[in-house]
């Protein structure tokens, strides 16, 4: 068998996109010998984050040009049994799809997002999810969300949770704080928060409710550190910040590496994720990985995630969310208890797993694509 990956993201810092193909190609190249894996990617230098056996192929970086030419190109000379993408598929594809939907926040809460991307992808999401051969998504939640939207069976959604990286797990937090205060100048204890700043990820309600928790709680001497990367709306995230009457316990540090994150979450005395809506939310299992007590909201796949290791919270209540800081700094048994809890909750899910769920819908897809054909011959002869 040959399959096709769009992996477009690798290199980008697209964030849960670019883990979750760079995490896919880690797994089919340990877990699938006999097939043939091409992933096609559009930035230069991102073929040394492809592993070795899968071959690499170059696409444009312009999606347009991607997604109207290069990708149909590509899949007619390579001919694989299917081609899969994320959320977009080329234009004209001659191989059968399968594509992976996180969410459709796009849908459910456009006000997340500039119009033309708003419009880009529920034009293009449509078209994908009409012509494709099976459709991937993370959680029950996301699933449901999918069918409903697009009036479709539920059978043809397959649910593939994400996980985190190996890279993630307990390390020395001495050590850690040592490089967190080198490398970005933090000495204080911190509260930790990991997403790109965009509405969807509600870094406005985190920023009152810190505020909220240094005025009541006036004994604790935390930071509030913010890692992502900067999108359209962080002008209004850093104002916020600069208008804060704490704003000297505020710190960004943009997008961070892997190895740089995992100090970070070894380093921090909690972990507080207040997004308004996520179709997973690896960053919550990053954490726990790393031995981290985890807050978070309620909403969304959030709690399919957590599990009961993480004290859940309405993210559109800032005095909810102070207090579910405010009892994990305060209450250290809970604090314990809650970082036990999160690093067997963490163990749940595996990339590895994940790659095999995903391989076997590969092979599924090229089955039937295999026996269709055979109809089809099997007719001609007749």
């Amino acid at each position: 068998m040959r399959f096709s990956i769009d992996a477009h993201a690798i290199g980008r810092h697209l964030t849960g996109n670019e883990v979750y193909v760079r995490s896919l190609l880690e797994g089919f190249a340990a877990l699938d010998k006999k097939s043939e894996f091409i992933a096609y990617t559009s930035v230069r230098g991102a073929e040394e984050f492809v592993p070795a056996p899968i071959r690499t192929a170059r696409v444009s970086e312009n999606p347009f040009v991607r997604l109207g030419i290069d990708l149909s190109r590509r899949v007619r000379q390579d001919r694989p049994s299917l081609l899969h993408v994320q959320y977009t598929a080329p234009l004209l594809c001659p191989a059968p799809v399968v594509v992976s939907i996180h969410d459709v926040s796009y849908l459910e809460h456009p006000e997340f997002f500039t119009r033309s991307r708003r419009m880009q992808l529920q034009f293009t999401v449509e078209r994908t999810v009409r012509r494709a051969a099976k459709i991937l998504t993370l959680s029950e939640f996301s699933r449901k969300g999918i069918a409903k939207a697009y009036g479709l069976d539920p059978s043809r959604i397959a649910v593939v949770p994400a996980a985190c990286s190996d890279i993630f797990k307990p390390i020395s937090r001495a050590k850690a704080k040592a490089f967190v205060e080198g490398r970005f100048q933090i000495e204080h204890p911190f509260v930790l928060f990991v997403g790109d700043l965009q509405p969807r990820k509600n870094p406005l309600g985190l920023i009152h409710a810190f505020e909220s928790l240094v005025a009541n709680c006036p004994e604790l001497l935390h930071h509030l550190v913010m890692v992502g990367k900067d999108t359209w709306y962080s002008p209004r995230v850093h104002q916020a910040a600069e208008n804060s009457p704490f704003g000297n316990r505020i710190h960004f540090t943009g997008w961070v590496d892997d190895s740089e994150l995992l100090q970070l979450y070894n380093a921090c005395d909690i972990f507080t994720f207040p997004s308004f809506y996520e179709g997973f939310g690896i960053p919550i299992l990053e954490a726990m990985a790393c031995g981290r007590a985890v807050a978070c909201s309620r909403t969304s796949a959030m709690p399919e995630v957590a599990g009961k290791s993480a004290v859940l919270f309405d993210p559109h209540s800032i005095e909810g969310m102070m207090a579910a800081m405010r009892d994990l700094l305060r209450n250290t048994e809970m604090r314990a208890r809650m970082e036990r809890a999160g690093v067997q909750n963490a163990s749940r899910f595996t990339w590895r797993g994940t790659a095999q769920m995903t391989l076997d819908v590969y092979h599924e897809v090229a089955g039937e694509r295999k026996s269709a054909g055979q109809r089809t011959a099997s007719a001609e002869r007749r």
